[in-house]
């Protein structure tokens, strides 16, 4: 019995490394650059038990939220969190892709890919 090949869409070529925002080692970290100020790519789990930072897995930076995601809630609790260490309002973030899904893309107004990154590394965050 012979195998067919497979139907449907093409794999979508990936980005080379190394390019503008790219982070240490050529791949590419959770800040870039946007518009607006900055852009956070986020893996978001839901449900926990307690707020806070989790690392980073496949260039997002992962965050557990204590809200459940149910009507918006563990965006809202998403947005706060975050504002809350950059040292912003909640409403100087704006979830721009995936406000439905665990990947995100947040909005950051008025802040650089680099002020964002600093504020994320330091302990207590703010910047």
């Amino acid at each position: 019995m012979s195998r067919r090949p497979r139907r449907g869409r093409p794999a979508a070529p990936r980005p080379a490394a190394g390019g503008p925002d790219a982070g240490p080692g050529g791949r590419q970290g959770p800040v870039g650059p946007h518009p607006e100020g900055a852009v956070l790519r986020v893996r978001v789990v839901p449900g926990a038990s307690a707020t806070g930072l989790a690392g980073e897995l496949g260039g997002a930076l992962r965050v557990r939220v204590a809200a459940p995601p149910v009507e918006g809630r563990a965006n809202a609790a998403l947005l706060a969190f975050l504002a809350g260490r950059l040292g912003l309002r909640p409403r100087d973030l704006r979830v721009e892709a995936g406000a439905s899904g665990r990947d995100k893309l947040v909005v950051v107004r008025g802040r650089s890919p680099e002020q964002v990154d600093a504020a994320l590394q330091e302990p207590g965050g703010g910047v």
